[in-house]
């Protein structure tokens, strides 16, 4: 009984999945077409590039393409797109005094994958998971994960936006490559000053 039980429930995922790939053909068109601002691309291919995203899987690329789309050009930047999923923080203005408030609640099904696939890339050696480990020092693990599917959702756009578009990991080390030497040296004074030491700076001898 039980080994029937699962036959049948194995059916029935089997039965999903194919509604589920028909769905995506039917959103993403036949390859080489495009001309309702979609990329032309197929279902499969779509699906395999936004794969590549750290912490991205099949599953969350379906999810992702069922509830945003393929044509990028009802959102004109990334920004537009981040702003619509209700992944930016909001602005809250009293008076002369402005403070910045909740993202908001929009597209649960949207923001729960990208949820999970930025709590998956933060334990990766990438440089999203290099993103999340800065950011969560600071802020805190809810507002890394935000940070982090904010930054996973602009990546979607730029994917789905140019079909000849890859996606290239920059590299866990890449804000330490690219912090200037007067940002880097002020956060580490500010990290002894916070240990309890009094630090003073002289230039190096050459």
């Amino acid at each position: 009984m039980l080994l029937a039980t699962v036959d049948h429930l194995t059916a029935q995922i089997a039965e999903l999945d194919r509604l589920i790939g028909q769905a995506l053909e039917q959103l993403t068109g036949p390859p080489g077409t495009g001309a309702d601002g979609s990329t032309g691309h197929s279902a499969h291919e779509l699906v395999e590039r936004l794969d590549a995203i750290p912490g991205v899987g099949p599953a969350t690329a379906q999810i992702i393409l069922a509830e945003i789309g393929t044509d990028m050009s009802r959102f004109p930047t990334p920004e537009h797109l981040v702003s619509w999923a209700k992944l930016c923080p909001r602005t809250i203005q009293s008076g002369a005094k402005n403070t910045a408030g909740a993202a908001g609640k929009d597209n649960p099904w949207l923001k729960g994958a990208l949820g999970e696939a930025a709590t998956s890339a933060a334990r990766t050696d990438t440089f999203l998971g290099a993103r999340y480990r800065r950011i969560v020092k600071r802020r805190g693990h809810p507002k890394a994960v935000v940070e982090v599917a904010r930054s996973m959702l602009v990546i979607t756009w730029h994917l789905l936006n140019d079909p000849d578009t890859a996606y290239q990991d920059l590299g866990a080390n890449w804000h330490q490559r690219h912090l200037s030497p007067a940002r880097k040296t002020r956060d580490l004074v500010r990290q002894l000053q916070a240990l309890g030491h009094h630090v003073t700076l002289a230039p190096a001898t050459t």
